[in-house]
């Protein structure tokens, strides 16, 4: 049983709220300037081909589909971010990651091209390397370390403790868990996990859930994350009681947007929405929330 003693949820999360700020934890952050020199060197050359490209286009839409042609993903990526910022950025950005998906946004998006001797003039326009657009890139760079971190550190923690149970999921920039991978008849197949803990032999599940940290959020961004937690417990809890099983739902949030607004408060709801089958926690919780008999417990 590792560190822990089997015992009950000591209290609800909702009742961590007055002292919220104790049972956070911060990520390390980098300083500006102090970045720009490493992203001038990353990022020089994706803003140097980009020029290049953009000089042998006589049309947004034929730079779009030069980019699309670069064979090197990462590469390509950048340039797609970079021509959003520059020509479309009414153009969602996980469409522009997709070479298939080029034709359709000409189609769909192309009659809102900035105009290529536009472009070309904000272009020359700009110092080189342009430090700010480097910076742009910097944080697309650092986005999802901060979770990833997190789940790397909630796996840590729950081996040292139950190291009689097994975990699996990502802890890097990994696919996510389908579900339809846990139950071979799950009635939404393509539902993402974080992770899912199972007892010794790996006959029963007892819990799925999802790690993610919040370093700011509120408004509307709050409202789509815990509405999207609510129904993703919903649904895997009906089905496991209409298996009737016992497996239980986590969710591990941690960071400074929890708190925002509303967001421990929703989170607090969601928690209560299934009494004794969903747990809310950051890291430093787990110690006194995630328990062995609370994981075993068949009601």
């Amino acid at each position: 049983m590792g560190l822990y003693k089997p015992c009950q949820i000591s209290r609800l999360f909702l009742e961590y709220k007055p002292e919220g700020h104790l049972w956070i934890t911060l990520a390390d952050g980098e300083y500006y300037p102090d970045v720009l020199e490493d992203a001038k060197l990353l990022y020089g050359s994706v803003i140097v081909l980009f020029g290049q490209l953009l000089k042998s286009s006589e049309s947004s839409q034929r730079l779009l589909l030069q980019i699309a042609e670069i064979e090197q993903q990462w590469m390509r990526i950048q340039l797609a971010r970079v021509f959003r910022k520059y020509v479309s950025p009414q153009t969602p950005v996980e469409m522009l990651k997709k070479r298939l998906a080029v034709y359709e946004i000409v189609e769909n998006f192309g009659k809102g091209f900035r105009a290529i001797h536009e472009v070309q003039a904000r272009f020359n326009a700009r110092p080189m390397p342009d430090e700010a657009l480097c910076a742009l890139l910097w944080e697309y760079r650092s986005r999802g370390v901060k979770g990833y971190d997190l789940t790397a550190r909630f796996f840590e923690l729950f081996q040292l403790n139950f190291p009689h149970l097994l975990i699996i999921g990502p802890t890097g920039a990994g696919r996510d868990i389908l579900m339809k991978n846990v139950f071979s008849d799950y009635p939404n197949p393509n539902r993402p996990v974080d992770f899912v803990i199972y007892n010794e032999d790996r006959q029963m599940v007892l819990a799925v859930g999802l790690a993610r940290y919040d370093s700011d959020r509120g408004g509307a961004q709050e409202d789509d994350r815990t509405g999207g937690y609510h129904n993703c417990a919903n649904e895997i809890l009906t089905y496991t009681q209409s298996k009737q099983l016992s497996t239980k739902v986590i969710f591990i949030n941690d960071g400074p947007g929890l708190l925002l607004g509303s967001m421990w408060r929703d989170y607090a709801v969601i928690e209560q929405s299934w009494p004794g089958k969903i747990l809310v926690s950051t890291l430093r919780m787990i110690p006194e929330r995630l328990t062995l008999t609370w994981l075993n417990k068949n009601e």
